[in-house]
């Protein structure tokens, strides 16, 4: 699923697909069992492969608030919160049970300085 995606926007070479077949990790969270809370820093990016994942928030009236969805064959990390190593302000609760894929961001460096674009 994560090749077919990925070669949408591109070529890859067989070197390059084991490369990232290499870096990935299969994880799992349970229907309602939150896969990252507010205040922490996101340490990875997912793609989802099964279920649906729901990025939500609490107001300052302490009220649950939905921004969106994601399902399946979609990329899912607070970028903001990723890329500046700064705690997020978002849940993201598995609305079903969720498979994924996950990548660190050391093993994002290393793709992004291995394959270009």
């Amino acid at each position: 699923m994560l090749i077919n995606y990925l070669l949408q926007f591109g070529n890859l070479n067989k070197q390059q697909i084991d490369l990232i077949k290499s870096k990935v990790a299969y994880k799992a969270t349970k229907k309602d069992e939150y896969y990252h809370e507010a205040g922490k820093i996101p340490r990875e990016v997912i793609f989802i492969i099964e279920g649906i994942m729901r990025v939500c928030y609490y107001n300052n009236k302490g009220d649950d608030v939905t921004k969106y969805f994601i399902d399946e064959n979609n990329f899912l990390a607070d970028i903001n919160s990723y890329n500046q190593e700064v705690p997020s302000a978002e849940y993201v609760q598995a609305v079903t049970d969720c498979n994924y894929i996950t990548f660190s961001k050391t093993s994002m460096k290393e793709l992004s300085m291995t394959i270009i674009g």
